[in-house]
């Protein structure tokens, strides 16, 4: 029992040229992109809201967020882009990633400290990176990702 407590299972993900991981905890689910309703007066980052199955859901642009270009990708990988829809603390977002890798298990030991500046996302943002296949994931921290007054902008604008 004791081993599984030092694993921590990870949804990974592609946002421009990173490769990224969130708790799978954290993660409601995985849907293909959608029309979003767009909404003006929003923060630009703010896409717009998307109805899942009668829930209405903010949709967030990471790029837009942190001036991050898209993905090159080809045919194939373009149907693994879509958002990801977190709960964070009861409110559900959703992030438009470019492409969905898969879901892997690290050793909560192999996680180091982030650097200071890493892909145009700040410090602040990363709970640590872990050495992959020759790169490295970056583990998000998605409770740091929006300030309170943000969270509560994006909750004005789903009602």
């Amino acid at each position: 029992m004791a081993e599984r407590d030092t694993q921590i299972q990870l949804v990974t993900f592609q946002i421009s040229e990173e490769l990224y991981g969130i708790d799978i905890m954290d993660v409601k689910e995985i849907v293909r992109v959608q029309d979003i309703r767009q909404i003006p007066n929003a923060p630009l980052y703010v896409e717009g809201l998307f109805n899942l199955r009668g829930e209405i859901i903010p949709i967030i642009s990471l790029h837009k967020r942190f001036h991050l270009k898209k993905a090159k990708l080809g045919d194939e990988d373009e149907l693994l882009s879509g958002f990801i829809i977190i709960d964070l603390d009861g409110m559900k977002l959703g992030v438009i990633i470019d492409k969905v890798e898969r879901v892997v298990t690290i050793e909560a030991g192999d996680i180091q400290p982030p650097p200071q500046m890493l892909s145009g996302i700040g410090a602040e943002y990363i709970k640590g990176v872990v050495n992959r296949d020759g790169g490295y994931l970056i583990l998000l921290d998605i409770r740091k990702l929006f300030s309170a007054k943000e969270l509560m902008k994006i909750e004005e604008i789903r009602r």
